[in-house]
């Protein structure tokens, strides 16, 4: 067990980026805990919920803020980074402070590349989850040509037209079909071969000079999309379609967005067990709803960074969290650590594992964290709410941003501040939204025009803030061994330790609660702690139900300590900064050789691989290697440093 330590400062080799009981409460030894959740939800704007590496919310589905509008998303220089993250959070602000093992550690860049950093997800059967096939089962084949219409609808020329118009080859942006034998049938036939033979195309129906002609065009960017036509599902085939989706550098609902508008369906259609990283390869099955093989295989055509295989046909859809995990692969540039210390860290990280905690991606990036949101929330104090999200704050954001922000200071006029706002997607969008249709004295209803998701991670946020900060107390209090007063699962109930009965239990046995009114806490003074905690921030841990009730808090229960399965490592040395250092499902299936390192090359990187459940984060797994503060604002500090 150790303090956190100062980070060393990386040596050359390129850009570093982000890593990515109680009084009154004795007599009650056992509960029924809450199933612990990460209630994740991606996103790089700072009042978007930040994604874990591999975790989707609880709740009801909602459609995604726009990324690229929150403030510091998209800023046009590092400069402008940098000094936005001067601002940020940084571990200690979040309750991140203790580690468990004792050894010296190393500097590393991580995600230089976000080949670097692959994910593939371990299914409930315990499976990992790899793209390795990317051919269409011949009963999808067979049952394609009984419900669609062929490919002799088209004169050769016109099919090479259609194939260059869906990769976006096309210079005219549309082709033309005329239709011969003016019928109904005719035109039906043609605008069904379009849509099913190449998708992401629409069709609309032209008269020029007494003909009529199908025009193809693109569909992808449309704003209104048209439902594809519906065809006869055979009884047989399960109604779902499973498939491996890859992809590279896009999280999971972007993914998802992406895939339905070139298929022409909503994005609830699709099910999936958790989202995954954006800057990162992600490997995870995904279902969708009465889409043939062949038809998502086409897209393989004309989508980057995206590949589709291991079709099969089932009749479930997915449901979030029904994953046993995701295994990764990470690789850690540039490392400074000796190869003794790399084998004491990794063998530590193996054999003893890391503490828990949430990671910094919990809490958003900027001067205003997450978790202050939340406190405001749960105190019911609406009016600091609308300030902590609206104000003016210090950090560099786009220049539209700083201009809404403004306007809102100045005038507190909803509308005058929406103006400045080109896309009204992001949070400050729909709070504006929310403001200016239901007045300033409607808050609650206003806020309520976020997605209910981003708006749950806030509160979240905060029960993540109170359980890092107790458990750090913990640990720093007690040690890596099971006291009296702990908590443990016993049957699905938690109970409270006696003193024998700590004897017999280790801290990997150990839970702490998330603060609620479902749950117990310890006895010893860590545990009454919480009450004091929550005290100073005006809350009252005998009624943490709040008159709305999306936001009463029922709590859970979460281990302190997490042991990787799966745990393996190498030290790699070479020589350019710029090759991919991870052989990846795509490349194996392109039978391109893996990566080959020169042994006496200049740049020695660490390259790990494990495992983890769901609701744990990579990131802190890696902190724990390094002893390093994995915080984008202490990162951007160290490569200012070096740069400089």
């Amino acid at each position: 067990m150790a303090d956190a330590e100062p980070m060393l400062v990386p040596a050359p080799g390129g850009e570093k980026r982000a890593c990515p009981a109680l009084e009154g409460e004795v007599a009650h030894s056992t509960k029924r805990p809450r199933v612990q959740k990460d209630e994740n939800n991606g996103g790089g704007h700072s009042h978007k919920p930040a994604q874990d590496e591999a975790e989707e919310p609880e709740g009801k589905e909602t459609e995604p803020l726009e990324e690229e509008d929150g403030e510091g998303a998209g800023l046009g220089s590092g400069e402008a980074f940098a000094e936005m993250m001067k601002h940020g959070l940084t571990e200690l602000d979040v309750g991140i402070l203790k580690f468990v093992s004792e050894h010296k550690g190393f500097s590393g860049i991580l995600k230089e590349r976000y080949s670097d950093f692959v994910v593939h997800e371990v299914n409930k059967e315990g499976k990992t989850v790899r793209l390795d096939d990317l051919s269409v089962p011949e009963e999808a084949e067979e049952a394609s040509v009984a419900e669609q219409p062929g490919s002799e609808v088209f004169t050769e020329e016109q099919k090479h037209e259609l194939e260059q118009l869906q990769l976006f080859k096309n210079k005219e942006g549309n082709v033309s079909i005329e239709v011969a034998d003016d019928t109904k049938e005719k035109r039906t036939l043609v605008h069904k071969a379009v849509k099913t033979l190449y998708p992401g195309l629409e069709t609309k129906t032209e008269e020029r000079e007494g003909k009529k002609f199908i025009v193809a065009y693109h569909a992808a960017g449309q704003k209104a999309l048209a439902a594809p036509r519906k065809h006869s599902w055979p009884k047989s085939r399960g109604a779902f379609c499973h498939f491996v989706l890859y992809k590279e550098n896009k999280d999971t609902m972007e993914a998802i967005n992406v895939l339905s508008k070139f298929l022409r369906m909503r994005p609830n259609v699709f099910s999936y067990m958790g989202t995954k990283d954006k800057r990162a390869i992600t490997v995870q099955e995904i279902a969708v709803l009465k889409v043939t093989a062949e038809r998502l295989s086409h897209l393989n055509k004309c989508l980057n960074n995206f590949k589709l295989g291991n079709f099969c046909y089932k009749k479930h859809p997915l449901k979030l969290g029904e994953l046993q995990g995701n295994h990764f692969t990470v690789v850690i540039r540039n490392i400074t650590g000796t190869d003794d210390q790399v084998q004491q860290a990794m063998t530590s990280l193996r054999e003893t594992g890391f503490i828990n905690y949430y990671g910094m991606q919990r809490f958003g990036t900027t001067a205003v964290p997450t978790h202050q949101v939340g406190k405001a929330i749960l105190q019911d104090n609406w009016n600091e709410v609308i300030d902590l999200i609206l104000k003016p704050r210090p950090g560099a954001e786009k220049g539209y941003m700083v201009k809404c922000r403004e306007e809102w200071a100045q005038s507190q006029d909803p509308e005058a501040a929406l103006k400045k706002l080109p896309v009204k997607r992001c949070v400050e969008g729909q709070l504006l939204r929310g403001l200016s249709m239901y007045g300033k004295k409607n808050i609650i209803t206003a806020f309520a025009m976020i997605p209910r998701n981003n708006r749950l991670m806030y509160i979240h946020s905060y029960q993540s803030f109170m359980w890092n900060t107790m458990v750090s107390r913990r640990i720093e209090a007690f040690g890596l061994k099971a006291v009296e007063g702990d908590l443990v699962l016993r049957g699905g109930t938690a109970s409270v330790l006696s003193a024998a009965e700590a004897e017999t239990h280790s801290i990997q046995d150990v839970v702490m609660p998330l603060p609620g009114f479902d749950v117990i806490y310890p006895t010893h003074h860590v545990g009454k702690g919480y009450r004091e905690k929550l005290s100073a921030d005006n809350l009252d841990i005998d009624n943490m139900r709040h008159r709305v009730r999306d936001y009463s808090l029922a709590g859970a229960y979460r281990r302190i300590l997490i042991k990787p399965s799966d745990v393996s490592w190498e030290v790699i040395n070479y020589d350019d900064p710029r090759i991919s250092l991870v052989h990846t499902d795509v490349e194996k299936l392109e039978d391109q050789p893996p990566p080959v390192f020169n042994k006496e090359g200049k740049y020695r990187a660490l390259r790990m691989e494990f495992s983890l459940p769901p609701s744990t984060y990579a990131t802190m797994a890696i902190r724990e290697v390094l002893k390093m503060d994995t915080s984008i604002k202490n990162q951007t500090q160290l490569n200012t440093t070096w740069l400089n």
